[in-house]
């Protein structure tokens, strides 16, 4: 998903102000009272907390929404705000365990580690004893940028890293202030060491000692923090807190809660987005042993369902599979995709909504020209655990397990869909098994159903907690891909390479219209997430326009969101514009860029230089490829090696130059860029695309959406620009360029271009 942070003020400023309610709403704000008064530079409540005190000591934490007569720590400054005080994020056991609870979902990217990472170097922690757990949707664990929950744009790091120093940093001071009471001396004599206050003559004091003590002492709100040059944590390779859970089998996902008396429900949902039941006959499926209810459910778009409520998943999907149903599409229009692309290339050759203004004229007169055009399916995000949430009813409370990218606007959707008061619905954050965006969904869809399915059965006597599930199938036919484009580039240059006009428009969906995002996210009717990563960083005068067709198919952010398919457009047309011309395309591409993108430079350079480029003699049979692009404030640069064999292309080997500034966990950096761009190779292979025929989609699991396998898997070597400048994001940046790079390799070694991703190169 894509937030720019420089456009937030901008953001909230331009949203209706029912819209800045729910959200506070949902970030645990009340109505009333000057203590619940909503922060309009901040976004949310300026919500007190519940200290917890435990016997093992420092314990103040992942508070539910339910706490709305909270008292305030007498010790915290007025000027803090909750999401800036160490009570909510740090609990010293009395041996000495640092629990850090991290703001963000973890589904893969390793914030679990690198956020507690950057808390632990300020606090001067024992590493080997720190330890962390997700948060919730209370008003603390939300972006500090955004005021509100969420995961994505690859700003959990980028965002957060400040954050998590200060309060570390404070956690420290009151530590030390502790000690220094304990001791009689000045806190200025003291330091601290690996997880211990350093006095005069030596002397130690434990964090797990101190915890109880430092609980009462005030809070700083001003803290000088580390020089980087003292780091010791930051920008060390560092083995992932998870790793011996997951690679051992023992790492518990969403989809693993289990709950004393817990059924299970999967959904029949309609087979064109937003159908409604015609007719049901439900006597097979009641006749399964196991099954307890079959409910009709309604389900997202105004769709209607029909949930099997069983002991497990095997009696529900029986049940579900024995089920006889009709669907009424006539409410609705059922999209066909040869169809579709027929409209949608009619579309690429109007003007469209103007988003970048250039003469064109030279056009006419170019004595080089390139006339392309662009074609990229749906794609489905398909993560290893698909869709899943379990809803507990108790009276007017619910409680919520699921692997949620924006826990409070969940909790909202669910408050609203069971009749609750928001401050009663409480939200458990799960690890999740990948997401790519599907687990941040303005509209909440599978909350919302599951919510849908829970009230239905406890209408129907049911008093059991509900997992709805969803299977592979069900995840993959779902919706909210990432939307279809078509590209339309005309370009002319001279004989130098020397661009005189370019002419390029998109067509596609909007992601955010009519989402809570729109207010700020669609511009004179164009939206910014369907043309980012376009034009920049060469200077061309290039005119772009946008058309957005209305589609019956739910769309949504795809890991790395507009940048999958600009930045292939952009890098695959420079690239053909340097052979053209007889160019070395790092060389044509340095040039283009000029001097105001020294990062773009750097990462290329470094590319370019580990991998061999230019100096090593490839393989017979086997080609360059390049591509630069940058996404979420973070440039990644690949240098391929690809070969075609009997019309298959392969890529064997990616050398990868990162510029994303200071580097918290560089393992981290080399996983998001190998797993980035493994997703990216995933965009080439045959059979990746998700079509429709007669509004329904055409594929249902990895036999017909084709995923790279291990075969698939080339070598990948990271290389990263030394900075000292502050993180920018990683979860995204690996996956743009890699497409673009692979198809100028196969480029130069067949003479032409793929223009449609998968590859077609018969």
């Amino acid at each position: 998903m894509h937030f720019d942070p420089q456009v937030v003020e901008a953001a909230r400023s331009s949203m209706p102000k029912n819209l800045l309610a729910l959200m506070d709403r949902a970030q645990g704000a009340t109505d009333s009272g000057a203590d619940d008064a909503i922060d309009g530079a901040g976004g949310f409540a300026r919500r007190t907390f519940l200290k917890v005190t435990a016997a093992s000591g420092f314990a103040l934490g992942a508070f539910p929404l339910a706490a709305t007569a909270q008292g305030a720590p007498a010790a915290a400054p007025a000027g803090l705000k909750p999401f800036e005080q160490p009570s909510a994020f740090v609990r010293i056991d009395a041996d000495g365990i640092v629990t850090v609870t991290i703001n963000r979902l973890d589904f893969g990217q390793g914030v679990q580690t690198g956020l507690p990472m950057i808390l632990a170097e300020e606090l001067d922690a024992d590493w080997s004893k720190v330890r962390s757990v997700h948060g919730d949707a209370n008003p603390a664990y939300v972006d500090p940028a955004f005021g509100m929950h969420i995961t994505g744009g690859s700003g959990s790091i980028k965002n957060s890293y400040t954050q998590y120093r200060e309060l570390g940093a404070r956690t420290r001071a009151m530590l030390v202030g502790a000690a220094a009471a304990q001791w009689g001396v000045d806190a200025s004599a003291l330091r601290t060491s690996n997880g211990f206050v350093v006095g005069p003559g030596g002397k130690k004091l434990g964090y797990g000692a101190l915890a109880e003590a430092a609980m009462k002492q005030p809070v700083p709100e001003k803290v000088v923090l580390k020089d980087p040059k003292q780091f010791r944590l930051i920008g060390k390779p560092t083995g992932r807190l998870d790793a011996k859970a997951k690679s051992s089998g023992r790492q518990d996902y969403g989809i693993d809660v289990r709950l004393p008396g817990m059924l299970t429900a999967v959904v029949a949902r309609p087979p064109v987005f937003g159908a409604r039941l015609k007719t049901l006959d439900d006597s097979a499926a009641k006749a399964v042993k196991g099954v307890k209810a079959v409910l009709r459910v309604p389900t997202d778009r105004g769709g209607e369902g029909v949930a099997v409520v069983a002991d497990g998943y095997w009696a529900a999907k029986q049940g579900r599979d024995a089920l006889k149903a009709e669907w009424d599409n006539s409410g609705v229009k059922p999209t066909d995709s040869a169809q579709q692309l027929a409209q949608y290339r009619e579309l690429a050759a109007k003007p469209g909504l103007v988003a970048m203004q250039a003469d064109t004229a030279p056009l006419a007169g170019s004595s080089h020209k390139i006339s392309a055009e662009f074609v990229f399916p749906y794609l489905a995000h398909a993560p290893m655990e698909p869709l899943n949430c379990t809803v507990k009813l108790d009276g007017d409370k619910a409680e919520l397990w699921m692997g949620t990218q924006m826990p409070g606007l969940d909790a909202m959707a669910a408050a609203k869909t069971l009749g609750l008061e928001p401050q009663n619905v409480k939200v458990h954050t799960q690890m999740a098994g990948g997401g790519f965006g599907r687990r941040a969904i303005p509209t909440s869809d599978y909350v919302v159903e599951a919510c849908g399915v829970a009230k239905a059965a406890r209408t129907a006597g049911i008093t059991a907690p509900v997992r709805t599930l969803w299977s592979r199938e069900d995840d993959i036919k779902g919706g909210y891909y990432r939307p279809m484009h078509v590209h339309r580039a005309e370009i002319g240059f001279d004989a130098q390479g020397k661009i005189l006009a370019w002419d390029h428009t998109i067509v596609g969906q909007s992601i955010t219209k009519g989402s809570p995002f729109e207010a700020f996210m669609v511009k004179n009717g164009i939206d910014a997430t369907a043309i980012e990563g376009m034009k920049e960083p060469y200077n061309v005068p290039m005119k772009l326009s946008v058309h957005h067709p209305d589609v019956n198919v739910p769309v949504l952010w795809w890991r790395s969101v507009g940048s999958t398919h600009t930045a292939y457009a952009m890098e695959t047309l420079i690239d053909e514009v340097a052979r053209t011309t007889q160019q070395d395309p790092v060389a044509y591409r340095l040039a283009l860029m000029g001097d105001k993108h020294p990062r773009h430079k750097a990462a290329l350079q470094l590319a370019v230089a580990q991998s061999g480029y230019g100096k090593k003699k490839l393989a017979a049979g086997r080609a360059w490829g390049v591509a630069v692009h940058e996404s979420f404030q973070s440039v990644v640069a690949y240098v391929v090696e690809a070969s075609v064999k009997d019309g298959t292309p392969k890529l064997h080997s990616v050398t990868a130059g990162v510029h994303c500034n200071l580097v918290v966990n560089p393992r981290s950096v080399e996983a998001q860029v190998q797993g980035g761009a493994l997703m990216g190779l995933s965009m080439c292979l045959p059979g990746a695309a998700i079509t429709l025929k007669d509004g329904v989609v055409e594929q249902s699991n990895f036999g017909d959406f084709a995923v790279p396998r291990i075969t698939d898997m080339p070598q990948v070597a990271v290389h990263i620009v030394p900075s000292a400048e502050p993180p920018t994001g990683m979860g995204e940046p690996g996956l743009p360029p890699l497409a673009p790079a692979f198809a100028n390799a196969v480029a130069r070694l067949t003479g032409k271009t793929p223009r449609a991703l998968p590859f077609q190169l018969a």
